[in-house]
């Protein structure tokens, strides 16, 4: 069954530019080791707050464990002023 993760925060004041650079290498890292592509985005109305997408995710295990690497590598918690909250959801099941 394939897992769809959504991933959110809160980025340190003035860390935009740098966070975006940061994300796209770790995102770039991650879909190198696991085939997973993710998306980045930022919320609307509220420049501060980001999140990240990954959908199909067929190998959890592997994927969370390189997106775990691969975030402490780039030094990613240190632009943040939250932690990373991440949501795990799986395909409705059929009525």
């Amino acid at each position: 069954m394939s897992t769809s993760y959504y991933i959110y925060y809160r980025a340190a004041a003035s860390n935009g530019e740098k966070l975006h650079a940061t994300v796209t290498r770790m995102q770039a890292s991650v879909q190198s080791t696991t085939g997973v592509a993710g998306r980045l985005l930022r919320r609307r109305d509220d420049a501060r707050t980001w999140m990240e997408i990954y959908e199909d995710v067929q190998d959890t295990a592997r994927f969370e464990a390189a997106l775990a690497d691969a975030a402490g590598a780039c030094g990613l918690n240190a632009l943040l002023e939250s932690p990373r909250v991440i949501e795990r959801f799986v395909p409705a099941p059929k009525a």
